[in-house]
């Protein structure tokens, strides 16, 4: 009988009947079974209403990176990322900013924007003063939403609207600018949007389609800055080769994906560990990075008036400290513990501060040492451990591999074998 994965209600079963029907579907052992069951300090049932149709937890390492130092204050960093390498890196990058005062940051206010669509309308400028003409009983009907989030200074504070033009007719886009304080925002954009729709639609003479929150956040933005002294980082033709690198993925798309990349290492590990939306910080960032037509570095590299490099980083960053998952998650908890902010904005400028030292701590290694040194040594252990490796085995197995820089799966197979014929 062959199989098929049309179930249903299958939201509806026990998670133990779930697990049942994966079980038998994916030939799973009783082992493999238990893993999805141990979920660690997240219980299934608290998973199961996070999500739907859960049967299990996907656990990820969760690292500390030291040394930061930010707008004069000592933190502890909460990293979780499965990549090795990165939360040393950044922890490197770190120490080599505090001896020049560490990493200063500022943010914008936490303004999320709400867009609502209207389309088939025949004189979209008129329908475009309308809006404006309306602006304050829009902003009212919006503010009615959440009386919770106004009366601590959050709400719908301003109004845009734009005509763009598209292949089935122009569309007008009215833009909430919603201040969302401390929460990431989306919940509060939406139904705020969903609540004008009908208003736009009346004001307009057109029908509105989404309403939906833009995580293109370029009114919340979040930058960080440090001066890396040249003794630090290895000398003035490191710094000149960071720059250089800089300036490659300036002008080159193919590089500033990774060169995005690289930072996205860093800041994303630290928005996963407080449980944000790292789908719309990504998001956000790539946008950002491609906002004037050309996709380029979000950071900047230079070479300062002493030979020191500077590096600067401006990003969007659609980041909370309560809503959602962040207040209730039991290790998100800790982890925010851990970092001790008291707002999203600042926890905003910690993690853009993150983004910058990994991108430093990536672009070191690339113009110093290349890429693969650090980075395969610690990869070289995955690798060992999924060959079967375990205890001192792994570190025998990964120091072989490194030292004949045959890092694959094949030869961490071969040296196991080998030691354990040999040491029987």
């Amino acid at each position: 009988m062959s199989k098929t994965s049309t179930f249903t209600g299958f939201y509806k079963l026990p998670i133990e009947e779930r697990l049942r029907v994966v079980k038998e579907f994916a030939n799973l052992t009783d082992d493999e079974i238990n893993l999805l069951k141990n979920t660690g300090a997240l219980p299934l049932e608290f998973a199961d209403r996070m999500i739907e149709n859960v049967v299990g937890a996907f656990p990820v390492p969760l690292g500390i990176a030291v040394n930061f130092l930010i707008n004069k204050r000592d933190y502890l960093i909460p990293m979780a990322i499965e990549e090795p390498s990165v939360v040393a890196a950044a922890s490197y990058a770190a120490k080599m900013a505090r001896e020049s005062g560490g990493f200063h940051t500022s943010s914008t206010s936490p303004i999320m924007i709400g867009q609502i669509q209207a389309v088939g309308i025949k004189d979209p400028h008129r329908a475009r003063m309308a809006v404006y003409t309306y602006k304050e009983e829009i902003l009212e009907k919006a503010n009615e939403q959440d009386p919770v989030l106004v009366s601590v200074g959050g709400g719908a504070k301003d109004l845009d609207a734009k005509i763009i033009h598209t292949p089935t007719g122009p569309m007008l886009i009215t833009e909430l600018h919603v201040d969302c304080r401390d929460a990431m925002g989306a919940n509060a954009v939406n139904t705020m949007a969903e609540a004008v729709a009908p208003m736009i639609e009346r004001v307009t003479g057109g029908r509105v389609y989404l309403r939906i929150i833009s995580n293109l956040a370029t009114k919340r933005l979040a930058r960080a800055h440090a001066t890396f002294p040249k003794e630090a980082v290895g000398g003035e033709e490191i710094v000149d080769g960071i720059v250089q690198a800089y300036q490659f993925a300036a002008a080159d798309p193919y590089r500033a994906a990774t060169h995005n990349k690289g930072i996205l290492n860093g800041a994303i590990a630290v928005v996963i560990a407080t449980c944000n939306d790292h789908r719309a910080i990504e998001a956000g960032a790539h946008a950002y990075a491609a906002r004037t037509g050309h996709y380029t570095a979000l950071s900047s590299w230079e070479k300062g008036k002493d030979g020191d490099l500077v590096g600067s980083l401006e990003m969007p960053m659609a980041i909370g400290t309560i809503g959602g998952a962040v207040r209730t998650h039991p290790i998100a908890k800790i982890a925010l513990k851990i970092l001790g902010v008291k707002s999203a904005n600042e926890l905003a400028e910690v993690i853009t501060a993150v983004g910058l030292a990994q991108n430093l701590g990536a672009l070191r290694a690339l113009t110093h040492e290349g890429i693969q040194r650090g980075h395969m040594r610690l990869h070289a252990r995955n690798i060992a451990i999924a060959a079967g490796a375990t205890d001192k085995l792994v570190d025998i197995v990964s120091e072989q591999m490194v030292k004949e820089r045959k890092i694959r799966m094949d030869r961490a197979k071969e040296i196991l074998e080998q030691y354990r014929k040999t040491n029987l």
